[in-house]
């Protein structure tokens, strides 16, 4: 448990140290106009180019990804519960479903399927 303690505390401090170097290295200019506006040839835009979009759209967009992604975790899974002996596989693929399902459900409760709104 100490040595988990000083590892944990050691990468703490590793990253602190990265993370004030790479502030102190950083020579971006956030307050120039020109580094903000988009450039077409040297011309000023003929369209807007800050047009709005629907934010309900983009975090449904970012659910279904998550649940993609969890549900790839799941496919090598398939082959290693078919070639155990053991009863684990089934289980822990069992859990990660209910887990999946309760989050899902969590989403729908909480509207952020809905987004014809």
């Amino acid at each position: 448990m100490l040595t988990f303690m000083i590892y944990a505390f050691f990468l703490l401090i590793l990253n602190l140290i990265l993370l004030f170097l790479g502030l102190t290295i950083n020579k971006r200019s956030y307050k120039d106009r020109e580094k903000n506006s988009p450039f077409e040839c040297g011309f000023d835009p003929s369209v807007h180019t800050r047009a709005p979009f629907s934010m309900r759209f983009f975090l449904l967009a970012v659910i279904f990804l998550i649940f993609d992604v969890e549900i790839i975790l799941l496919m090598p899974l398939t082959l290693h519960i078919m070639n155990s002996n053991t009863h684990w596989p089934m289980t822990s693929c069992v859990s990660f479903l209910v887990i999946l399902l309760l989050g899902l459900l969590h989403e729908w409760n909480q509207g952020s399927l809905n987004w014809l709104k």
